[in-house]
């Protein structure tokens, strides 16, 4: 088997590294067995002219005959070795001033050889750092060296490596590794071994970690270089390894590693709880077999804890906030995550919280001390699980303690280290800054969710228009409180406005927006004003809150759809500013997006908007809707589209189950934006609940619209309400006649509410006011006011409408007739008719 070639020492490099010395292995006669790259380079010898030859042939003096200098050879023969300097002739004729060592080497056979190492002198910045290299390498130096031979068993050993792995050499010499080290890794190591007798190719900067004889406590590092041994005749000798014991190195690249680690999983999120279990994460395995975070039960609501060390009375409202074990599932744990630890007044971690620094028992007896005694339960489990090292650090931000972290030990890694309590503290400092911003996250988000839930509808109004339903999904806690809304507003004439927006942004900002713009939109809405008015009334809203709001780079902005079905005429008018439009359903279960004028978000300004009416069948189903329905995590609004439609799939089920369908289908388990949802199922008012006539324009005509009312009262069952109805319907006709044109239309409808409606040409808008006891006249709003729950005008392309509804409640005004005479005797018989 051929020796592989190695690569030379590069210019530069330090000239007593293996590379660079001789290596020679002579028997008790003084032939050389074994010659390596560095003796050929040395000396000038190739290996095969060197190998059998004897070691005085080669190492020839400077005059050549041998007898001016002592020859090396001479000192073969030395018990204990022999180190020195040599003058010698290289093989082409030039001095060489070589710093020589000799060592024994004992063999399975009981024979004496020898290893010669030679460097040049020539090489040293200073004179006899030869002998000092050699001496240290194979006395003093923390380099351990070993040789083996095929069988992978001990033939040499320095002294370093005797100190090193606390096996004395005689104890060595013809073991194996196992036999010697069983802590270490053994089956790596001779696998690497057997590789390099096998390939000739060294093997430089193995690790490995393991328990040496000389420290079975605690776990140590080590990086091992091999190379192969031969003789003359290229036959594999052995193996020789060189050790350096690197466990300090070792646990301080652990440890950046480890925070880095941190760095990069503690803080995720502005969850208390996830923070203080991602903490526990990190810590275990590498740093502690099983951590347990406990923090102040204020901080998971968000509130402020006290300033400096906590008073040992505080602690009982301690909660456990995370905790993690090699161990599956905990089984250390006396408390789950949740639950409240109930430490005595003599625990570790009180004892760490009251003082407020960080506390390290190396050594930790669960059988004795006053802890135990104070909570023999808790000590028992513990030292059930063989623990036998703690740490514990306080959380603490801004000078304020949060918490404690506790890490424990009960694998054989040795006690904890003050090294390991720094390590422990920074991972603590990271998870307390982490933790102290969520809690304020989760204070301002508490009071945002607040504001947000106040102005939003905490049920949906009675109305005969629509059955409705809706949901409201916040957003996940990352995104904040949103800005979106929804609204069932009944209007006059028995018809609804149903209404979805949606501000632009999140916070306190954007549920304090959106609850001026719901506001606003009830507001207009009461003033009857068509889809397209309203939305052009917000959008100059909008732009005065961004011209009075100092939000610096916030956008004030907002989508909204408003809608207003009318069950007497079963249309549907819409209209929608850059708001997503809606689905309808139609009674037999065909779903479609509906197609309306786009118009600008609000906020743009001085864009106009449009609407469209359409008319509903009775049963049809309306989806309106904020776009965190549709986009979520991966922003697919078509997939978003296929999966509304697909839940909506049974049109005619209870509407509860159709949210719940369409709220099941979103992806993930929160929405990454706040949703909002509103069905509404239209219902139609049939003939037989509403009344229309002509009036004509004549005072004459009064008379005649009583008795047609007083008729159709009778007709519904609803006598009782007929003298209140006709004196509002002879009010309202009276005005028409007098201050407005015809053509004039008396329409009834009965609902929830009796609701009468009179109709005229003119734009005039009336106007309640409050006669003086000598006027004989203005009193006719009045009396409607008084008898009515409420009334008002709406206005139409023909003109205007004056409405009035009566509650149908035979208690509403304490009896039907109660109180009218005297209201009555106030007008005068001609305004009556």
């Amino acid at each position: 088997m051929g020796t592989p070639k190695k690569n030379r020492s590069p210019a530069g490099s330090t000239p007593f590294d293996f590379a660079r010395t001789a290596v020679m292995l002579v028997d008790t006669d003084g032939v050389v067995r074994g010659w390596t790259e560095g003796a050929e380079e040395l000396l000038g010898h190739p290996a095969p002219d060197a190998l059998g030859r004897s070691l005085a042939q080669l190492f020839r003096s400077v005059d050549g005959d041998g007898t001016q200098h002592e020859n090396v050879a001479t000192r073969l023969g030395d018990a204990d070795g022999w180190s020195g300097t040599q003058a010698v002739r290289h093989r082409q004729g030039h001095r060489l001033d070589l710093e020589v060592r000799i060592l024994p080497v004992q063999d399975t056979d009981g024979h004496a050889p020898r290893l010669v190492l030679a460097a040049d002198m020539a090489q040293t910045p200073w004179p006899g750092v030869n002998r000092s290299l050699l001496e240290g390498i194979f006395t003093m130096s923390p380099v351990g060296v070993a040789m083996l031979n095929t069988d992978l068993r001990f033939v040499w050993v320095n002294d370093a490596l005797e100190v090193m792995g606390g096996v004395p050499r005689e104890e060595r010499i013809g073991k194996r590794l196992g036999d010697v080290q069983p802590g270490l890794a053994v089956e790596a190591m001779e696998a690497e071994m057997r590789r390099v007798l096998e390939t000739g190719v060294p093997s430089v900067g193995f690790e490995y970690l393991g328990h040496p004889e000389s420290d079975s406590v605690r776990e140590h590092a080590y990086s091992t270089s091999f190379f192969r041994l031969e003789d003359e005749t290229e036959e594999v000798l052995g193996v020789c390894y060189m050790v350096l014991d690197i466990t300090e190195n070792y646990r301080a690249r652990q440890r950046l590693a480890l925070l880095n680690k941190a760095s990069e999983r503690i803080g995720s999120s502005l969850d208390v709880l996830r923070t203080a279990q991602e903490l526990a994460d990190v810590a275990v395995p590498d740093l502690a077999d099983f951590v347990t975070v406990d923090l102040l039960d204020v901080m998971l609501s968000g509130g402020e804890p006290p300033p400096g060390p906590i008073d040992a009375t505080d602690l009982s409202t301690m909660r456990r906030a995370g905790q993690k074990s090699v161990r599956e599932g905990c089984p250390e744990a006396v408390v789950e995550v949740g639950g409240l630890p109930a430490y005595p007044a003599s625990a570790p971690v009180v004892l760490s919280l009251t003082v407020g620094s960080s506390s390290l028992y190396p050594t930790l007896d669960l059988c004795a001390g006053e802890w135990a005694a104070d909570d023999p339960v808790r000590a028992a489990h513990l030292h059930q699980y063989g623990f036998h090292s703690l740490m514990v650090v306080p959380l603490r931000a801004r000078g304020i303690i949060l918490g404690a972290a506790a890490f424990a030990r009960w694998q054989p890694k040795g006690p904890f280290q003050p090294d390991d309590l720094v390590l422990a503290e920074e991972f603590v400092n990271r998870a307390a800054v982490s933790i102290d911003n969520a809690r304020r996250y989760t204070r301002e988000h508490t009071a945002a969710l607040a504001l947000q839930r106040s102005l939003l509808p905490h049920d949906l109004p009675q109305q005969g228009a629509v059955d409705a339903a809706y949901r409201y999904l916040p957003a996940d806690s990352r995104s904040g409180v949103g800005g979106d809304w929804f609204d069932v507003i009944p209007l006059s004439g028995a018809r609804v406005g149903l209404v979805v927006g949606d501000v632009v942004g999140h916070g306190a900002h954007a549920a304090a927006t959106m609850g001026r713009l719901r506001s606003a939109v009830q507001t207009l809405a009461d003033m009857d004003l068509s889809p397209e008015e309203v939305l052009a009334h917000l959008d100059d809203m909008v732009g005065r809150v961004a011209d009075e709001t100092d939000t610096g780079p916030q956008v004030i902005g907002a989508t909204c759809l408003y809608a207003v079905y009318d069950p007497v005429a079963r249309t549907c008018s819409l209209a929608r500013a850059g708001h997503p439009p809606p689905v309808l359903v139609s009674p037999t279960g065909i779903s479609r997006l509906l197609e309306l004028p786009a118009g600008p978000p609000l906020g743009l300004g001085g864009l106009p908007f449009e609407s469209r009416t359409l008319p509903l069948p009775e049963g049809s189903l309306l989806v309106l809707y904020t776009n965190g329905l549709l986009t979520g995590q991966a922003l697919d609004v078509d997939g978003g589209l296929s999966r509304l439609h697909a839940a909506l799939a049974a049109p005619q089920a209870p509407l509860e189950e159709i949210c719940d369908a369409v709220i099941s289908n979103l992806p993930g388990t929160r929405p990454v934006d706040d949703v909002a949802l509103l069905l509404a199922r239209t219902r139609a008012l049939g003939r037989d609940r509403v009344a229309s006539w002509e009036i004509p324009a004549d005072p004459a005509a009064v008379g005649d619209a009583r008795a047609k009312v007083a008729r159709q009262l009778a007709a519904w069952g609803l006598s009782d309400h007929g003298f209140a109805t006709e004196l509002v319907v002879s009010e309202l006709v009276t005005n028409a006649i007098r201050h407005a044109g015809g053509p004039l239309r008396l329409r009834m409808i009965r609902e929830r509410a009796l609701i009468c409606e009179v109709s005229d040409g003119s734009s005039t808008s009336p106007h309640l006011r409050h006669a003086r006891t000598t006027d004989e006249g203005g009193r006719g709003l009045f009396l409607v006011a008084q008898l009515t729950q409420r009334w008002g005008t709406r206005y139409t392309p023909e003109g205007k409408t004056i409405w009035a509804e009566q509650s149908l409640d035979p208690t509403a005004f304490g009896g039907h007739n109660n109180g009218l005479g005297d209201l009555v005797g106030l007008h005068t018989a001609d305004e009556l008719g």
